[in-house]
Protein backbone atom coordinates (compact mmCIF):
# COMPACT_ATOMS: atom_id res chain seq x y z
CA UNK A 1 0.00 0.00 0.00
CA UNK A 2 0.65 4.13 -0.14
CA UNK A 3 0.24 6.55 2.22
CA UNK A 4 -0.36 9.63 0.97
CA UNK A 5 -0.07 12.74 3.06
CA UNK A 6 -0.83 15.98 1.35
CA UNK A 7 -2.24 19.65 3.40
CA UNK A 8 -2.32 23.03 2.55
CA UNK A 9 1.52 22.82 4.16
CA UNK A 10 3.49 20.43 4.62
CA UNK A 11 6.62 19.99 6.80
CA UNK A 12 8.90 17.47 5.51
CA UNK A 13 9.93 16.64 9.44
CA UNK A 14 5.97 15.49 9.94
CA UNK A 15 5.57 14.03 7.08
CA UNK A 16 9.06 11.64 8.13
CA UNK A 17 7.58 11.35 11.48
CA UNK A 18 4.03 10.29 9.83
CA UNK A 19 5.45 8.19 7.44
CA UNK A 20 7.71 6.21 10.22
CA UNK A 21 4.37 5.47 11.89
CA UNK A 22 3.41 3.62 8.81
CA UNK A 23 6.42 1.82 8.27
CA UNK A 24 7.44 3.37 5.06
CA UNK A 25 10.07 2.12 2.62
CA UNK A 26 10.13 5.61 0.49
CA UNK A 27 8.71 8.82 0.32
CA UNK A 28 8.52 10.53 -2.64
CA UNK A 29 7.09 13.92 -3.35
CA UNK A 30 4.06 14.63 -5.14
CA UNK A 31 4.71 18.60 -4.86
CA UNK A 32 5.12 20.82 -2.46
CA UNK A 33 2.50 19.92 -0.16
CA UNK A 34 2.11 16.49 -0.90
CA UNK A 35 3.84 13.31 -0.05
CA UNK A 36 3.33 9.63 -1.54
CA UNK A 37 5.08 7.43 0.99
CA UNK A 38 5.27 3.33 -0.34
CA UNK A 39 5.98 0.25 1.35
CA UNK A 40 3.30 0.82 4.16
CA UNK A 41 1.20 -1.98 5.74
CA UNK A 42 -2.01 -1.10 6.76
CA UNK A 43 -3.51 -2.37 9.88
CA UNK A 44 -6.40 -0.61 12.33
CA UNK A 45 -3.61 0.49 14.87
CA UNK A 46 -1.70 1.93 11.80
CA UNK A 47 -4.54 4.12 10.32
CA UNK A 48 -5.42 5.15 14.07
CA UNK A 49 -2.22 6.34 14.66
CA UNK A 50 -1.74 7.75 11.31
CA UNK A 51 -5.14 9.41 11.85
CA UNK A 52 -4.43 11.03 15.10
CA UNK A 53 -1.00 12.89 13.91
CA UNK A 54 -2.65 14.25 10.63
CA UNK A 55 -5.57 15.35 12.81
CA UNK A 56 -3.02 17.05 14.85
CA UNK A 57 -0.76 18.20 11.95
CA UNK A 58 -3.69 19.02 9.65
CA UNK A 59 -3.12 16.87 6.83
CA UNK A 60 -4.94 14.82 4.82
CA UNK A 61 -4.16 11.42 4.73
CA UNK A 62 -5.51 8.03 2.21
CA UNK A 63 -4.37 4.39 2.15
CA UNK A 64 -4.59 3.44 -1.69
CA UNK A 65 -3.12 0.61 -3.88
CA UNK A 66 0.23 1.10 -4.88
CA UNK A 67 -0.30 1.17 -9.22
CA UNK A 68 -3.74 2.85 -9.00
CA UNK A 69 -4.40 5.40 -11.72
CA UNK A 70 -7.33 7.82 -12.36
CA UNK A 71 -8.02 5.90 -15.94
CA UNK A 72 -8.56 2.81 -13.75
CA UNK A 73 -11.94 4.54 -13.05
CA UNK A 74 -14.68 5.40 -15.72
CA UNK A 75 -16.90 7.80 -13.92
CA UNK A 76 -16.82 10.40 -11.12
CA UNK A 77 -19.80 11.03 -9.34
CA UNK A 78 -20.39 13.90 -7.44
CA UNK A 79 -23.04 15.38 -5.03
CA UNK A 80 -23.70 19.30 -5.57
CA UNK A 81 -24.23 21.20 -2.18
CA UNK A 82 -21.30 21.95 -0.08
CA UNK A 83 -19.00 19.19 -2.11
CA UNK A 84 -18.73 20.80 -6.10
CA UNK A 85 -19.84 24.09 -4.54
CA UNK A 86 -19.35 25.87 -1.37
CA UNK A 87 -23.11 26.56 -0.54
CA UNK A 88 -26.06 24.58 0.38
CA UNK A 89 -28.65 26.26 -2.17
CA UNK A 90 -31.42 25.67 -0.15
CA UNK A 91 -30.08 27.68 2.99
CA UNK A 92 -29.36 30.47 0.71
CA UNK A 93 -32.67 30.66 -1.16
CA UNK A 94 -34.09 30.38 2.02
CA UNK A 95 -31.93 33.38 3.21
CA UNK A 96 -33.73 35.27 0.41
CA UNK A 97 -37.10 34.64 2.24
CA UNK A 98 -35.69 35.79 5.38
CA UNK A 99 -35.42 31.89 7.04
CA UNK A 100 -32.20 30.73 6.56
CA UNK A 101 -31.97 29.62 10.48
CA UNK A 102 -34.96 27.42 10.10
CA UNK A 103 -33.91 25.54 6.57
CA UNK A 104 -30.23 25.57 7.61
CA UNK A 105 -31.05 23.60 10.78
CA UNK A 106 -32.93 20.79 9.21
CA UNK A 107 -30.58 20.67 6.80
CA UNK A 108 -27.66 20.15 9.32
CA UNK A 109 -29.57 17.70 10.86
CA UNK A 110 -30.74 15.75 7.72
CA UNK A 111 -26.85 15.52 6.63
CA UNK A 112 -25.67 14.22 9.55
CA UNK A 113 -28.31 11.60 9.19
CA UNK A 114 -30.93 12.92 12.01
CA UNK A 115 -34.12 13.24 9.83
CA UNK A 116 -34.94 10.93 7.10
CA UNK A 117 -33.98 12.65 3.56
CA UNK A 118 -37.68 13.21 1.92
CA UNK A 119 -38.90 14.58 5.04
CA UNK A 120 -36.34 17.05 5.75
CA UNK A 121 -36.36 18.11 2.06
CA UNK A 122 -40.31 18.36 2.20
CA UNK A 123 -40.21 20.29 5.00
CA UNK A 124 -38.00 22.85 3.97
CA UNK A 125 -39.07 23.28 0.39
CA UNK A 126 -42.85 24.30 2.12
CA UNK A 127 -41.25 26.80 3.60
CA UNK A 128 -39.88 28.64 0.56
CA UNK A 129 -43.89 28.86 -0.75
CA UNK A 130 -44.58 32.26 -2.25
CA UNK A 131 -40.65 33.34 -3.09
CA UNK A 132 -40.43 34.65 -5.93
CA UNK A 133 -38.54 32.30 -8.61
CA UNK A 134 -36.04 35.14 -9.47
CA UNK A 135 -34.19 34.50 -6.18
CA UNK A 136 -33.01 31.24 -7.45
CA UNK A 137 -31.10 32.82 -10.41
CA UNK A 138 -29.82 35.89 -7.36
CA UNK A 139 -28.28 32.66 -5.38
CA UNK A 140 -27.09 31.54 -8.72
CA UNK A 141 -25.51 34.71 -9.50
CA UNK A 142 -24.82 36.37 -6.29
CA UNK A 143 -23.66 33.01 -3.43
CA UNK A 144 -22.25 29.88 -5.85
CA UNK A 145 -18.38 29.22 -5.55
CA UNK A 146 -17.14 26.36 -7.08
CA UNK A 147 -15.25 24.45 -4.19
CA UNK A 148 -11.24 24.83 -4.38
CA UNK A 149 -9.72 22.69 -6.40
CA UNK A 150 -12.89 21.87 -8.42
CA UNK A 151 -11.73 23.22 -11.94
CA UNK A 152 -8.01 21.56 -11.93
CA UNK A 153 -10.03 18.28 -10.75
CA UNK A 154 -12.43 18.05 -13.84
CA UNK A 155 -9.88 19.19 -16.21
CA UNK A 156 -7.73 15.93 -14.88
CA UNK A 157 -10.22 13.85 -14.59
CA UNK A 158 -11.71 14.57 -18.40
CA UNK A 159 -8.28 14.19 -19.62
CA UNK A 160 -8.13 10.93 -17.97
CA UNK A 161 -11.05 9.67 -19.75
CA UNK A 162 -14.08 9.99 -17.31
CA UNK A 163 -17.14 10.82 -17.51
CA UNK A 164 -18.70 13.21 -15.13
CA UNK A 165 -22.21 13.16 -13.12
CA UNK A 166 -23.57 15.68 -10.78
CA UNK A 167 -26.29 13.71 -8.72
CA UNK A 168 -27.49 16.18 -6.01
CA UNK A 169 -30.54 16.21 -3.35
CA UNK A 170 -31.06 20.09 -4.49
CA UNK A 171 -32.47 21.82 -7.95
CA UNK A 172 -32.23 21.48 -11.52
CA UNK A 173 -31.91 25.04 -11.62
CA UNK A 174 -28.59 25.21 -10.42
CA UNK A 175 -27.19 21.22 -11.52
CA UNK A 176 -28.19 21.90 -15.19
CA UNK A 177 -26.85 25.08 -15.21
CA UNK A 178 -23.47 23.62 -13.45
CA UNK A 179 -23.68 21.04 -15.48
CA UNK A 180 -23.49 23.23 -18.75
CA UNK A 181 -20.91 25.70 -17.33
CA UNK A 182 -18.18 22.96 -16.34
CA UNK A 183 -18.94 20.61 -19.44
CA UNK A 184 -20.14 17.80 -17.03
CA UNK A 185 -21.93 14.85 -19.05
CA UNK A 186 -25.08 13.87 -16.33
CA UNK A 187 -26.83 15.56 -13.91
CA UNK A 188 -29.65 14.22 -11.86
CA UNK A 189 -31.65 16.38 -9.09
CA UNK A 190 -35.32 17.59 -7.53
CA UNK A 191 -37.93 19.69 -9.86
CA UNK A 192 -38.87 23.32 -7.81
CA UNK A 193 -42.67 23.66 -8.58
CA UNK A 194 -43.00 27.06 -10.19
CA UNK A 195 -46.31 28.71 -10.75
CA UNK A 196 -46.64 32.35 -12.23
CA UNK A 197 -43.02 33.01 -11.27
CA UNK A 198 -43.20 32.14 -7.42
CA UNK A 199 -42.59 28.88 -5.94
CA UNK A 200 -45.36 26.86 -4.83
CA UNK A 201 -43.03 24.90 -1.89
CA UNK A 202 -43.77 21.59 -3.39
CA UNK A 203 -40.97 19.95 -5.57
CA UNK A 204 -42.65 17.52 -8.97
CA UNK A 205 -42.28 13.98 -9.43
CA UNK A 206 -39.77 12.05 -6.93
CA UNK A 207 -37.33 13.37 -4.69
CA UNK A 208 -33.51 12.61 -5.50
CA UNK A 209 -32.76 11.04 -1.78
CA UNK A 210 -29.82 8.29 -0.85
CA UNK A 211 -31.77 5.28 -2.86
CA UNK A 212 -32.18 7.68 -5.82
CA UNK A 213 -28.52 9.11 -5.87
CA UNK A 214 -27.35 5.12 -5.41
CA UNK A 215 -29.68 3.89 -8.20
CA UNK A 216 -28.37 6.85 -10.83
CA UNK A 217 -24.64 6.14 -10.02
CA UNK A 218 -25.85 2.29 -10.66
CA UNK A 219 -27.67 3.44 -13.80
CA UNK A 220 -25.16 5.58 -15.25
CA UNK A 221 -22.40 2.78 -14.91
CA UNK A 222 -24.43 0.31 -16.79
CA UNK A 223 -24.98 2.99 -19.35
CA UNK A 224 -21.08 2.67 -19.68
CA UNK A 225 -20.59 -0.25 -19.34
CA UNK A 226 -19.17 -1.08 -16.52
CA UNK A 227 -20.13 -1.93 -12.91
CA UNK A 228 -19.98 1.12 -9.72
CA UNK A 229 -16.40 -0.47 -8.97
CA UNK A 230 -15.12 2.07 -11.70
CA UNK A 231 -17.14 5.02 -9.81
CA UNK A 232 -15.23 7.66 -7.77
CA UNK A 233 -17.87 8.79 -5.50
CA UNK A 234 -17.60 12.42 -3.57
CA UNK A 235 -20.05 13.48 -0.91
CA UNK A 236 -20.46 15.23 2.33
CA UNK A 237 -23.63 14.37 3.87
CA UNK A 238 -25.72 11.13 5.06
CA UNK A 239 -27.50 11.68 1.74
CA UNK A 240 -24.29 10.44 0.08
CA UNK A 241 -23.66 7.21 2.19
CA UNK A 242 -25.34 4.79 0.04
CA UNK A 243 -24.09 6.00 -3.97
CA UNK A 244 -20.47 6.43 -2.17
CA UNK A 245 -21.02 2.93 -0.60
CA UNK A 246 -21.24 1.20 -3.88
CA UNK A 247 -18.71 3.10 -5.57
CA UNK A 248 -14.90 1.12 -6.17
CA UNK A 249 -13.72 4.66 -3.80
CA UNK A 250 -15.22 6.63 -1.73
CA UNK A 251 -14.38 10.32 -1.36
CA UNK A 252 -15.75 12.28 1.99
CA UNK A 253 -14.75 15.99 0.89
CA UNK A 254 -15.02 18.55 3.98
CA UNK A 255 -17.87 16.06 5.28
CA UNK A 256 -20.04 15.40 8.68
CA UNK A 257 -18.10 12.94 10.88
CA UNK A 258 -20.74 9.88 9.66
CA UNK A 259 -19.43 10.31 6.66
CA UNK A 260 -15.57 10.97 6.88
CA UNK A 261 -16.00 7.37 9.03
CA UNK A 262 -17.64 5.41 6.28
CA UNK A 263 -15.68 6.85 3.40
CA UNK A 264 -12.65 5.49 1.94
CA UNK A 265 -10.53 8.92 1.82
CA UNK A 266 -11.72 11.76 3.77
CA UNK A 267 -10.57 15.35 2.45
CA UNK A 268 -10.92 17.77 5.25
CA UNK A 269 -8.20 20.58 4.18
CA UNK A 270 -6.70 20.66 0.64
CA UNK A 271 -9.49 21.42 -2.23
CA UNK A 272 -11.00 18.50 -4.26
CA UNK A 273 -8.10 18.46 -6.56
CA UNK A 274 -6.43 16.50 -3.51
CA UNK A 275 -7.71 13.48 -5.04
CA UNK A 276 -5.66 13.56 -7.71
CA UNK A 277 -2.94 12.97 -5.47
CA UNK A 278 -4.19 9.23 -5.12
CA UNK A 279 -3.08 8.07 -8.16
CA UNK A 280 0.36 7.51 -9.83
Amino acid sequence: MNLILQGLTAERTTINSIAALAGATRIVPINATAFRCEGVTLTGDIKTAVDQACLAAQLDYAFVEAGLQLSDFRLLAMDMDSTLITIECIDEIADMQGLKPQVSAITEAAMRGEIEFNESLTRRVALLAGLDASALQRVFDERLQLSPGAENMLAAVKAAGLKTLLVSGGFTFFTDRIKQQLGLDYAHSNVLDIVDGKLTGRVIGGIVNADEKKLTVARICAELGTTPAAAIVMGDGANDLQMMGIGGMSVAFRAKPVVRAQADVALNFVGLDGVLNLFG
